[in-house]
């Protein structure tokens, strides 16, 4: 077993994305809309299935609490909550878990932020159309081709991987960037 192996994929993944410059760009618009979307009054809704929902918990709790040093807690819910997805799935299906969290919670001028790393999640789908609706802005953390979801956001990243676990890596890093860029416009003290 050669575990090296696994460390070069991830580095061969990453600099190929990094290298993309309107990737960068994508990540500044995103952190500079999601500060103007706090400073309003707003707020962001965050999901994934599996691994992603870890990574949208992980996204929330960062900004709820704090990320590098203390500051004013800012609102990003992650759609998670075990009573909510029980009832829905149980109710309505799998397929809506997300949406009817958006339903509940989104309103005009939020951000929607989903994750998929197949782009093929139809919660995640179903999720992307009742934003939009609500007139939420929307951003999609994909991999792979970006599946279906390709395409449908304002934002998108898409992590061109054979692999759930690499392409999770690589999205939990764009988060964390996303979140050091709002901090960054709205504490610049701390930097």
């Amino acid at each position: 077993m050669n575990l090296i192996e696994s460390y070069k994929e991830e580095f061969e993944l990453l600099k190929n994305f990094i290298e993309k410059e309107e990737k960068e760009k994508v990540t500044e618009k995103i952190s500079h809309e999601l500060a103007k979307i706090f400073k309003n009054g707003n707020k962001a809704l965050i999901c994934g299935n599996g691994g992603s929902n870890c990574d949208a918990l992980h996204f929330a709790e960062e900004f709820t609490g704090k990320f590098r040093k203390e500051r004013k807690a800012l609102p990003v819910i992650a759609l998670s909550e075990s009573s909510h997805i029980t009832c829905v799935g149980n109710d309505y299906g799998f397929d809506y878990i997300f949406s009817k969290g958006v339903e509940a919670f989104g309103k005009e001028g939020d951000m929607f932020i989903g994750i998929s790393t197949s782009g093929n999640s139809e919660n995640i789908i179903k999720a992307i159309d009742i934003a939009k609706k609500q007139g939420l802005k929307t951003v999609a953390l994909l991999g792979k081709d970006g599946g279906k979801i390709k395409g449908t956001c304002d934002y998108e990243f898409i992590i061109p991987g054979n692999t759930s676990d690499r392409i999770q890596e690589i999205h939990m890093m764009i988060l964390h960037i996303i979140i050091e860029g709002v901090e960054r416009i709205m504490f610049p003290e701390n930097y």
